[in-house]
């Protein structure tokens, strides 16, 4: 004979049929967030495209054609349709909606590991130590992503969460998380929605929102009943983090309306052309059409291919061949994909309300190495910010000659995060509290004052 008490959690959810494999979310959806009203910014949402991997300044918004060859490489610019602004060949369509765009030229963060680097461009801080890879999510590296901080500040839009990520967690090789995407010192409840999804294939559907086809909707009550009887015989601590967020998914689950935003399909094929059919595509579309359903914002990451693990060039991280990786895969989906974004979301009136950002964790080397390749490069490197509230038409800041290092308007992380916050309506008062209470500033950075 066993009890109630004698089972674990993990042991309950698998025999009531919640398990991964049924209706589990606990393992990606935190706890509701008792968080104050939201301001009235200028954005009411921010995607923020992550290009994992360190895309080269190189050979997008920032080419030296008057470097050496071994520096420019082998693609020249083109003109955009902003004056004055010259992008890499491989970006012809980007170049049509630079005009709307605000290129950011002197990004740096001194940090040439993946998840160092990347640390401090998902939460404005630097990580400690710089320049360390694979370091394991937790003290002394627990501050909260942006993602995290939006969803502590903003209460979730109904039954719709304020963050979500997809299609996948940011990791290196082999399956580690980076430290910096959830909710660290503010506490799960700040942990953005993780939807690990696959948004371009042919059935698309978010596992954790669907109910497997053999749970009839009187076997689904009886296993909220099961889940209501395993909480009551769980100990107040212990059942916190979890009750609230099943029961909110439970009610996610059950209605058809707030699962819209998933159903794919409803878009035209012209649409859904339009984007892309690949992963990144389509996850860029879905990551609209959640705006759209009541989402603050959604961080969408570069997704990992087939081979990526073996690979020496997974996601961005072009250590060789880079021209030839540029050419092939990298580029022709970025450069559908994001202009489609921002037109889209300017089509629907929509681009004023939404900020787009467009970044990776570093850049690339000045100089293209033996293997053809460019290697980590956090001194200087590129992003993008457009809409909601951006002044777009305009770059701030310079590298010197050889895209090496800032030369003019430097700025980090933290004032990119700060003019984030900013857009969506905070100020540079607003505070947060961590788990033990502590109060802590939102903002560690200054507003890029040119840029709003």
């Amino acid at each position: 004979m066993f009890s109630l008490q004698d089972l674990s959690r993990r042991e309950w959810l698998r025999v009531g049929g919640l398990s991964a494999a049924g209706l589990s979310l606990a393992s990606t959806i935190p706890q509701v967030s008792a968080s104050p009203s939201p301001p009235h910014g200028k954005a009411k949402a921010c995607i923020f495209v992550f290009l994992g991997g360190g895309p080269p300044q190189h050979e997008t918004w920032d080419p030296k054609p008057d470097a050496p060859v071994g520096i420019r490489g082998e693609f020249k610019p083109i003109s955009s349709s902003l004056p004055g602004l010259n992008v890499g060949e491989l970006m012809p369509q980007t170049a049509k909606i630079a005009h709307k765009v605000c290129v950011l030229r002197a990004v740096s963060t001194n940090d040439n590991a993946h998840s160092a680097s990347g640390y401090w461009v998902l939460t404005g801080l630097p990580h400690t130590p710089m320049n360390q890879e694979s370091s394991k999510p937790g003290p002394p590296n627990d501050a909260p992503s942006l993602a995290a901080i939006v969803r502590h500040l903003r209460k979730d839009a109904g039954r719709i969460p304020a963050s979500v990520i997809l299609p996948e967690h940011i990791r290196n090789n082999p399956n580690n998380p980076w430290p910096g995407q959830f909710g660290g010192w503010l506490g799960r409840s700040a942990d953005p929605w993780l939807l690990t999804c696959e948004p371009n294939s042919p059935r698309f559907s978010v596992p954790e929102l669907s109910l497997p086809g053999d749970i009839a909707p009187l076997r689904f009550d009886d296993r909220r009943a099961l889940l209501e009887q395993v909480n009551r015989h769980l100990g107040e601590q212990d059942r916190s983090p979890y009750g609230a967020v099943q029961r909110q998914a439970l009610d996610l689950l059950r209605t058809s309306g707030t699962r819209k935003a998933f159903e794919l399909d409803e878009e035209p094929a012209a649409v859904r052309d339009r984007y892309g059919r690949g992963k990144f595509g389509q996850s860029l579309l879905l990551a609209r059409r959640l705006v759209e359903a009541g989402v603050t914002m959604v961080q969408v990451n570069w997704p990992r291919e087939k081979g990526d693990e073996n690979s020496g060039n997974p996601l961005w991280d072009t250590h060789q061949k880079n021209a030839e990786r540029l050419k092939t895969v990298l580029m022709p989906q970025m450069d559908q994909a994001y202009p489609a974004l921002l037109d889209d979301l300017d089509q629907r009136g929509m681009l004023d309300s939404t900020l787009v950002v467009w970044i990776g964790e570093f850049g690339r080397t000045p100089k293209i190495n033996g293997a053809g390749g460019r290697d980590h490069w956090g001194h200087v490197f590129s992003a993008a910010l457009c809409g909601g509230g951006i002044r777009g038409g305009q770059v701030i800041g310079a590298s010197d000659k050889i895209g090496g290092h800032p030369k003019d308007g430097k700025v980090e992380p933290h004032d990119i995060h700060a003019t984030v916050l900013h857009c969506l309506g905070y100020g540079s008062e607003t505070e947060l509290r961590d788990v033990e209470g502590r109060v802590i500033p939102a903002m560690r950075g200054s507003v890029i004052r040119e840029a709003v």
